[in-house]
Parts: C-alpha cells; structure tokens; sequence
C-alpha cells in the first residue's frame, strides 16, 4: 500500500491540509478561509473553534478528493502562523476568549512600561526578541488580566495556553497532549533560547501561571496520534514548526547564509545562522530554526506585518481590484510608479523599525496618478520592505549572499519578483512548489518517522522553476522611499 505525508498549515487567513508523496509530489491540497474579526483598531482575532472546524474539514476534503484513506498516512506534521495565542478551558475544551493573532497591537502600551523598566535587554538577551505586541507573552498577560474569573481555573489546573499548533494538536488528541515545538516556543518572549527550556525569570516578569504552558519538544519527532475517533485511524504526529522556520526547511536551506522570503499575509525573511546564536545589532530577531536529530540550528529574522495583505486591502477596502490575482495586470499597465510611494505600514511597522504606531500612506499623488500607479507602488513596497530586512540581515551576520529563495502566495507574481531582484540586486529563485511552508513540515515529519531516510533524500526533491536576475531599475524609488518613510515613522 502506497503511503502519503499529511501536512495541515494553520495559516493566518485560511486552514490548508497538503498530502505529499515520497517525490515531494502534492496528491492534494485543501483550504478553507476562516472569518478575521476586528473588534477595535490595531485588534485582530480569530475564533479557535472556527479554526479547529475549518481545519478539520480540510484534512477530510483532502483525503475524500484524492481517494486516500486515513490508513494510507505514513505520518503527520502540523505548521502554523505562530505567535497568535490560543487560552482555553481543559476540562470544557472552549476557549475562554478569542485567539489573539499576531498582528494585533493591543499590548503596545504594556510593551511600552516593559521598556521603561528597561527590561528589553533581559528580553532580548533571553529570547532573542524585542518588546514588541507581536509576542504571544504579552497577549497571555492580556487575557488573563482581562478575564479575572479566570484565576480559580489556573489553580484548579484547568487552563492552559498554546499558539495554534498546541491548540490542533490538543484537538486532534482529544486533549491527550498539550504540546509546542521550540521554534513556536521561541516565539513567546517566555523562552530561553540558549537552555531552550521555559524562563522563570521572564514568566515571573509578565505574571504568566507556568501551569498553563505546553511541553516543549522537538521540530521532527514522535509526539503521540492523532485519535483514531477523528479520522478513523491512529496516525502518527511526528513534526511541528512555525510556519517560517518550515519554510526554510522546505526550502532547503540548510546551510549558514542560505534566505528565503515568504510573501504571506506578511512578509517573513529568515537567515539560517546554523549551530551560531547571532545577536542581531539592526533590531533583526534571533530565533530557533530548528532543531532535528538533537541538533539546533538558530536563525535571524525580520518580519514585515504588512505583505500580501496589502494587496487584500486594495481589493476590499479601496476596490480597485475585484481579485488579488489581477494586481499583477493593473501595475504592469503603467512603465512605473508615477513618483508614488506607498508606505505599508497599516499595522505598523515591524523590522527594523518596530514602531507600532505608524501608519499608512501614499505619497506623491498628482492629477495623472491612476490604479495602475497605486497598484505597482503597492508591489514595489513589498519589495522595499524586504530589501530593508536583508541588508540588516547581512550586516548582522556578516555575509553576503547571492540569491534569495521565494514563496508564499504572492511569489506567483512576475513582476513584484523582478521589482525583488532588481531592488537587492540579487537572484531571487522560486521553486516548484511554492507552498514550502508544507513541504518543510512534510520533510520534517518524514525524516522523524522514517518516511525518508536522510536530508540527502530531500535535496534531490526540491527544484527551481524560475530565477529572475536584476535587471537595471530606477533608484528614485528608493531614494523616494527613504526620504518618505521618515514623515511617518
């Protein structure tokens, strides 16, 4: 009987569910959006539940349409947004509030009174994260400050936190298992990232219960089943990852030096630093890459909030698309920008400003400026952005690279990849299969289960399908750039 990886991505917008072959090969993919809910300005939540349903409809959508059998899944591997932050009752298994997503900026003024009892440095030092509201630690605090009948439950020992691959996870094993992976862990400001185990020191900084957060264990092993009542058979769970850091591994970067860039809901660049903690001196994060066969290897990213979300927002909220796909068309019918400059930053800033009170804008408008202008703006922003996390990057590691790995959803755009090339003067290379956050989670379940023997094994699956060279690019664009960004910031 032939055998399948199932990978599950927990993403931002939507639940995907991906069954992959010994080839690398997909059999099927799955997806279903989950409603976003935006009770006050600068909050984003998203309903557990809704996420839980909407994920298990896909993993069953998935193997229904591709006619394999739950018996037929070798293993399982789970990647999530990462961050947003789940608390909810044991005993009843509700939520006892909405996830808080990792956009939300609600914690900004608690980060702010962190800052003032300079406790950043112990932060950063510890987790490799600055104070910002982006971290799980400081929405926990939220929710439990927020919810006071919550304090009998946390003695009784009936709470308890997760980011969305706990919470999945929980789901799946009828509550058998309250576990996170270290790269999700590093992710909390809760983290120790250097004795990879839980601080007290920074749980007792934020007040968090240490009763409420899950078992840390590693990014490829055995971690239980999921239960034979949810899918009709025992299947092995054998891998979780952030879903950055297994995109990374999808993309086989493997090796110190080797980006990649996700064009998500955000924009996500990561720099695999192997065994190397590196200490980022331009408000980069140091954070887990992964840790496979006992061995951690580190990383530096810079997050950018705002990536394909930008274009989302001229589709519903300005209209002057009807569908994201036709942003490439529209900014390709202008030579170029007509002097507009599009600062994205309608959830703030992240990397390496980390100001979230900054806001969007669009400068430069006169009596000829048109859709198309406003749309290839928005393009060149989203290359911009990332042009300015790889250059913190290389200073802070002190390496130069060649090309850049791409992908996510937008990546499928021709020419915000070459607006890429041409703005960090680099190859930029996109794979086949461009979905790598579940193809990393997929290598990582099948080497933990035996699906594959070796990494070798995986560097024979992953293969470009077009690399775009810069070409020569009108540098007022980032001149513009540089000169207007500092109105809002």
């Amino acid at each position: 009987m032939n055998k399948y990886i199932l990978s599950i991505d927990a993403g931002t917008s939507s639940s995907r569910a991906v069954i992959i072959d010994k080839k690398g090969q997909v059999m099927g993919v799955s997806q279903y959006e989950f409603t976003q809910y935006f009770p006050n300005d600068g909050w984003v939540e998203h309903n557990p539940l809704e996420i839980w349903n909407s994920q298990l409809k896909a993993i069953k959508d998935v193997l229904k349409k591709t006619n394999i059998s739950a018996e037929m899944i070798h293993s399982f591997g789970i990647t999530n947004q990462r961050e947003t932050t789940v608390i909810w009752n044991k005993e009843t298994g509700e939520p006892v509030y909405n996830a808080i997503v990792w956009q939300d900026r609600r914690t900004k003024d608690l980060c702010e009174k962190l800052k003032n009892k300079n406790l950043e440095t112990i932060f950063q030092n510890k987790t490799g994260l600055l104070l910002d509201p982006y971290f799980s630690g400081t929405k926990i605090k939220w929710i439990l400050e927020n919810n006071p009948e919550l304090i009998e439950i946390i003695k009784e020992d009936k709470l308890a936190f997760g980011t969305i691959d706990t919470w999945l996870i929980w789901k799946l094993t009828n509550g058998a298992k309250h576990v996170t992976d270290l790269t999700n862990a590093s992710r909390t400001l809760l983290f120790n990232i250097h004795t990879l185990k839980w601080d007290e020191e920074l749980i007792n900084l934020l007040d968090i219960p240490k009763n409420i957060l899950p078992e840390i264990v590693s990014s490829s092993e055995f971690v239980g089943y999921i239960s034979v009542n949810i899918l009709g058979s025992k299947i092995p769970i054998t891998a979780i990852a952030g879903d950055q850091q297994a995109s990374l591994f999808g993309q086989m970067c493997l090796d110190e030096g080797d980006v990649k860039n996700t064009y998500g809901t955000g924009c996500f660049c990561v720099m695999n630093t192997g065994q190397k903690i590196v200490k980022s001196k331009n408000k980069m994060l140091t954070t887990i890459a992964y840790q496979l066969n006992g061995k951690t290897n580190y990383a530096i990213e810079g997050s950018v909030f705002v990536g394909g979300s930008l274009i989302q927002w001229l589709r519903d909220q300005l209209g002057i698309i009807s569908h994201a796909s036709e942003i490439e068309d529209l900014a390709n019918s202008v030579e170029n920008s007509g002097g507009i400059t599009f600062i994205s930053a309608l959830s703030g800033l992240g990397a390496p400003y980390w100001s979230p009170d900054s806001f969007g804008s669009i400068i430069g408008i006169t009596r000829k400026t048109n859709k198309g202008h406003i749309a290839r703006a928005a393009l060149e922003a989203i290359a911009i952005r990332t042009y300015e996390i790889i250059s913190c990057m290389e200073k802070d590691a002190d390496i130069k690279f060649s090309s850049l790995k791409v992908d996510g959803g937008a990546c499928a755009n021709d020419l915000l990849m070459q607006i890429q090339s041409n703005i960090i003067n680099k190859k930029v290379i996109r794979p086949k299969f461009t979905e790598c956050t579940s193809l990393g989670i997929a290598f990582l379940s099948g080497l933990a289960s035996g699906y594959w023997k070796s990494v070798e094994d995986l560097k024979d699956i992953w293969k470009p399908e077009k690399i775009f060279s810069p070409k020569n690019e009108d540098q007022r664009i980032l001149s513009d750039w540089n000169k207007r960004i500092k109105k809002i910031n």
